[in-house]
């Protein structure tokens, strides 16, 4: 007894590409077992259409067998077997043949099923892997019996081959094949890219033959050349359907592709009337306001347990570098702006987003490039002896001004200019500061501790500071705060901190180093543990939902109570005398007030281009977010929630990146999907609530109970740990960083993705260098040490537009450029 495999692969034209990929296993099996019986699994399922406008591969491998042409015209054979073995020994002999190890009796038994069968003679003789030309009926599916695509795979071919064989007469060779015509065999190594392999190759075959008419123009060539020609004139036409669809041609669509929208120059007068925008907005978003509280709350489909989950996520995520930028800012601004009112200023915006926001899934956060500005208004106020609150409110009121100017004249829509290239570049260069903040904080920490005599540690300090470069940019994170706010050990910690902390010590080092790799460790591998096989599936996402909580914890309570002799500095934290004090605004002169309207144009586009990248790559299509979006009522939204926060005193916030992509993929519901040996995972839906954003806002705020203890007990290593683990997920689906990591991967392993069928692998190469000079210019204005670069990085970014449009098609065809930036 023995079992045997074969796989039917079904060509069908059809109109929706969604149609195109559908399995049907069909499983027999006998209740009585008598000799000479065994198993047959066969497995059949629908490939898409080639697409040869927009699939490259489709014209070379009809260039290729063009130059190597193996066309048996006239085959007088009438069975099967003798039909192969004819086209096998016309590949052998050809006089070009590169195949030293080809056996064609070894070839003949992989084609069929009983290769290897221990069942002698009596195997159950069917090909293995075909494609044929169906055609879906009511009443089921009609076959296309003229023609047959063999594909066959073997470790002793070194390259690929295809063949045509035009039988004399149609022959019967059993259940759908009773007149085969045309035989069309493909032979390839196994380790191939994916767009190379056996089935790539017959696919684009068999789409050709799948046109009636063009049967019918090769059953009257009467040579080779002949031959030739009409393939090639059938490529031409069908590069043709695909660019346009014609009502004439539509039993043969080729559109398997999807087409993107075109989107139309920008005019004046898409930026008119004023309020249009936030109009459309809010007349889209209001109609399912309620659903955003009751999905996933009430009706069959609940999702309550990882709406708490990713609550927990958001408090975390939000909760550590506010903590951080507040230390920071404390630093700075002597004070006038300290922890407590950072955390009441993210609790109070990030509660008034859940609850009147378009786009909830985005989540507001104070970052770098804002406390920057804030050590820039504090230089400018200590020069020139003015009054710090009142000079920071009114630069931040200019800047919600120019916000509310923005979204009332619908300036958002400049936005649609930047594509998916430019978006993950920025994306990129942020996950790269995360990256750069936690070694900078090590190497500070080995600096300060290791082996450092305590007279020396100022100068060297500031060597290291020198050499590494003093800011990031864009969401550099905590490294400043949690640093500059630290080395200097200032008096009120003394209380936290034991004598021998004053001094170095090489064990704080070592131990920060493994407290930092370990919160990445268990956080990335919680987070990564959905898709082991260990515990209940219910189990594993929630353990992968709540990595970060889990191993904050975790690991807090380790470097606290684990190594209590080892002492790690804590952040610096002094309490506020007051929260909420209006600033005098009255105080300031006409001349100020003109100097702060200067600084608050400048952190208004950063605040721009901040807001809407981020709810752009939130609201990507491969999300499937579909309540809508609201990017000019959210940009007026922001505009009125930091004007308060001006008023007060408080750090300005805007929508931050990689949280707000993060928070939507902990709402995702994902499924993983196998395509060419490639295992991807695509989001099915997202639950777009306003819960989870609204119960990490209030915990927030509640975490002003916990200072200065427990929220002391979290030491810098953990935090830095944090920042791995945030740049690590967040470039999970970054296309920059996967075509980056092609140039280390053999081509038998690139996936089959949209950009790798439909752009020349040297353009792709080309074009992931063009973006990592891009991303290179970021870093250089970015990550400069000079405050003022850092000022006009937005500047560099909206420079990054022309590029793209201007620049780049002068190096790489349009038509190339487009694919790279489509979404699938």
């Amino acid at each position: 007894m023995a079992g045997a495999t074969r796989h039917v692969f079904h060509l069908q034209p059809c109109e929706n590409s969604s149609m195109s990929q559908c399995a049907y296993p069909e499983d027999a099996a006998e209740s009585e077992l008598p000799d000479g019986c065994g198993l047959l699994h066969t497995s059949r399922k629908y490939l898409k259409l080639k697409n040869f406008e927009e699939e490259i591969r489709a014209h070379r491998d009809l260039d290729g067998f063009l130059d190597r042409a193996s066309i048996i015209l006239n085959e007088t054979a009438t069975s099967l077997d003798d039909v192969l073995r004819a086209m096998l020994l016309r590949l052998v002999h050809k006089p070009d043949n590169t195949e030293p190890d080809c056996n064609v009796d070894l070839l003949m038994a992989v084609l069929f099923t009983d290769a290897g069968t221990p069942m002698e003679g009596k195997a159950v003789h069917l090909l293995s892997d075909t494609i044929q030309g169906v055609t879906a009926t009511v009443t089921g599916v009609q076959y296309q019996q003229s023609w047959l695509c063999i594909i066959c795979t073997s470790k002793s071919l070194l390259k690929r081959h295809v063949c045509i064989s035009r039988l004399v007469r149609p022959q019967n060779w059993g259940e759908n094949c009773c007149e085969v015509r045309f035989v069309i065999l493909v032979l390839a190594p196994p380790k191939m890219k994916s767009t190379k392999t056996a089935t790539e190759v017959g696919r684009t075959f068999a789409t050709m033959f799948l046109d009636i008419t063009f049967r019918q123009k090769l059953l009257k060539t009467r040579t080779e050349e002949e031959f030739k020609e009409a393939l090639v004139h059938q490529r031409q036409l069908l590069t043709v359907m695909d660019q346009g669809p014609n009502p004439s041609l539509k039993n043969y669509s080729i559109s398997s592709i999807c087409v993107q929208k075109s989107h139309q120059p920008l005019q004046h007068k898409d930026f008119f009337p004023v309020g249009k925008g936030i109009r459309e907005d809010f007349a889209r978003r209001f109609p399912v306001y309620s659903l955003d509280f009751t999905d996933g709350i009430i009706g069959k489909n609940k999702a309550v347990g990882k709406f708490i989950t990713t609550t927990l996520f958001l408090y975390f995520a939000c909760l550590l570098p506010t903590i951080a930028f507040g230390s920071l800012n404390d630093e700075i601004t002597y004070g006038a702006i300290d922890v407590q009112k950072t955390i009441a200023g993210q609790s109070i915006g990030g509660l008034l987003y859940a609850l009147f926001s378009g786009q909830p899934l985005v989540v507001l956060l104070t970052t770098a490039p804002l406390a920057l500005y804030t050590h820039v208004i504090r230089g400018i106020c200590d020069d020139y002896e003015l009054d710090f609150n009142t000079f920071y409110a009114w630069t931040g009121l200019w800047n919600s001004f120019f916000l509310a100017l923005y979204a009332l004249f619908n300036f958002s829509l400049i936005m649609s200019l930047f594509k998916r290239s430019t978006e993950e570049i920025i994306a990129l260069f942020i996950s790269m500061t995360f990256v750069l903040d936690a070694v900078k904080g090590t190497v500070k920490i080995f600096q300060k501790y290791y082996g450092i005599s305590h007279g020396n540690h100022n100068a060297d300090h500031i060597s290291v500071l020198s050499l590494l470069g003093l800011g990031t940019s864009l969401n550099t994170s905590f490294h400043t705060a949690l640093n500059t706010s630290l080395l200097a050990n200032p008096p009120e910690l003394t209380s936290v901190s034991s004598r021998s902390a004053e001094h170095p010590s090489r064990e704080t080092a070592v131990l920060s180093l493994l407290i930092m790799l370990g919160t990445l460790w268990l956080s990335y591998t919680l987070y990564q543990f959905k898709k082991s096989p260990y515990l209940h599936p219910y189990m594993r996402e929630i353990l992968s939902d709540c990595a970060l909580p889990i191993s904050v914890l975790t690991f807090s309570l380790i470097s606290s109570y684990g190594f209590r002799e080892i002492k790690m500095s804590k952040f610096r934290y002094n309490p506020s005398e007051s929260l909420f004090k209006i600033a005098e605004m009255q105080s300031l002169s006409l001349g100020a007030i003109g100097s702060a309207m200067g600084l608050g144009f400048l952190l208004s586009m950063l605040f721009f281009i901040e807001q809407n990248l981020v709810a752009a790559l939130a609201n990507a299509p491969e999300n499937r977010l579909v309540k809508g979006t609201a990017y000019h009522w959210d940009l007026l939204l922001v505009a009125v929630i930091n004007t308060g926060l001006s008023l007060f005193g408080m750090p300005w916030i805007h929508a931050a990146y990689p949280h707000s992509p993060l928070h939507v993929r902990a709402l995702a519901v994902v499924e993983e999907r196998v395509e060419n040996g490639h295992i991807y995972e695509t989001i099915v839906n997202v639950w777009e609530t306003r819960l989870t954003t609204l119960g990490a806002s209030i915990l927030v705020g509640f975490s002003l109970l916990l200072l200065p203890v427990p929220l002391q007990w979290i030491p810098k290593p953990v935090l830095y740990g944090l920042f791995l683990y945030i740049a690590l997920t967040s470039i999970d689906a970054n296309q920059l960083f996967e075509r980056m990591a092609l140039l280390l991967k053999d081509q038998a392993s690139y996936p089959p993705t949209h950009y790798i069928r439909r752009v020349p692998q040297r353009k792709i190469h080309y074009f992931t260098g063009l973006q990592v000079l891009q991303l290179l210019l970021l870093c250089a204005f970015g990550m400069s040490p000079l405050p003022y670069m850092k000022m006009i990085f937005p500047l560099i970014m909206m420079a990054m537009i022309p590029i793209r449009y201007k620049l780049l098609p002068r190096i790489i065809e349009a038509k190339y450029l487009d694919a790279m930036d489509a979404e699938h």
